[in-house]
């Protein structure tokens, strides 16, 4: 059995995504939707990351 090859894309969308909602979860000034300075760069991050994947899969679907 061959194991499938990972989707680096995905999995660094997923990452993004672990990273983001565990600082949101901390982060006061993040939940009243005021991002703070080290959270901006993370919620970016997942926010590029997510529009790259679903970008990918929508050329996938046509």
């Amino acid at each position: 059995m061959t194991a499938r090859p990972t989707d680096d894309l995905y999995v660094r969308y997923m990452k993004s995504f672990e990273d983001s909602t565990t600082h949101l979860g901390g982060c006061a000034a993040c939940q009243a939707e005021e991002p703070c300075e080290a959270g901006t760069p993370i919620h970016e991050r997942f926010a590029r990351l997510q529009d790259a994947y679903l970008a990918r899969q929508k050329k996938q679907q046509r």
